[in-house]
């Protein structure tokens, strides 16, 4: 799955802006009535992607670049800076050009706002304290586990979710004590299957409200 993060030179996004953004992306897509619809244009790519790996690449664009991206089709979220462009999955040797020429690098975003407390009926998105990730990285982790929460909430549940405009918030677990917490308290948990930056292993956790179920530990993606 494309996502495209748009970081302008002079007014860049804040980092966890766009995380939560990207994540935000992924559940407009995995929503649209194109995906849901058993007869809608983006349904079969969706569902055949589903049943391998959910892999998701996140790449950046500016200016020319990130206009050229809008007629391809695909949804744009927005943050409070952030946007980020979401298609439905392509094979990575099917990318159109204007997406295949985006770089992935470049997604080292600071954070330059302060993070508020999550609000107690949003999911959080864990991440793991002890890695180092690239924005761009980071996001599609964040995607990954917006989606795994996604697909165990019941209809009303998925309905109420996109009413509200997917509220969710992305964090790093406060050290190692709280990570190894989370991923030891039937959480779902996010594994890497070691494609990009990091090794293969665990990378993020879903922190579950009363609106979710727990998955299975160990979910490679």
């Amino acid at each position: 799955m494309p996502l495209v993060v748009r970081i302008e030179r002079t007014d860049p996004p804040s980092r966890t802006d766009a995380l939560q953004t990207a994540a935000r992306a992924v559940l407009a897509l995995l929503s649209d009535p194109r995906t849901v619809e058993e007869t809608g244009a983006w349904h079969e790519r969706v569902r055949q992607w589903e049943e391998r790996q959910i892999r998701k690449v996140v790449r950046r664009a500016r200016g020319a670049e990130w206009r050229r991206t809008e007629p391809l089709g695909g949804l744009t979220v927005s943050g409070h800076r952030a946007e980020v462009r979401v298609f439905p999955p392509v094979p990575l040797d099917g990318w159109p050009k204007e997406l295949a020429r985006l770089q992935v690098s470049g997604t080292d975003l600071a954070e330059t706002e302060p993070l508020h407390t999550p609000t107690a009926d949003a999911p959080v998105l864990w991440l793991n304290p002890g890695l180092r990730m690239s924005a761009g990285k980071a996001m599609a982790q964040a995607g990954h586990g917006a989606q795994l929460a996604w697909w165990r909430l019941e209809p009303a549940a998925r309905d109420a979710w996109r009413e509200a405009g997917f509220p969710l918030a992305v964090r790093t677990a406060h050290d190692t004590a709280h990570w190894h917490d989370l991923t030891t308290d039937e959480l779902p948990v996010v594994q890497d299957a070691g494609f990009t930056e990091i090794a293969p292993g665990e990378t993020l956790a879903v922190e579950g409200g009363s609106r979710f179920c727990p998955l299975p530990r160990g979910t490679r993606q």
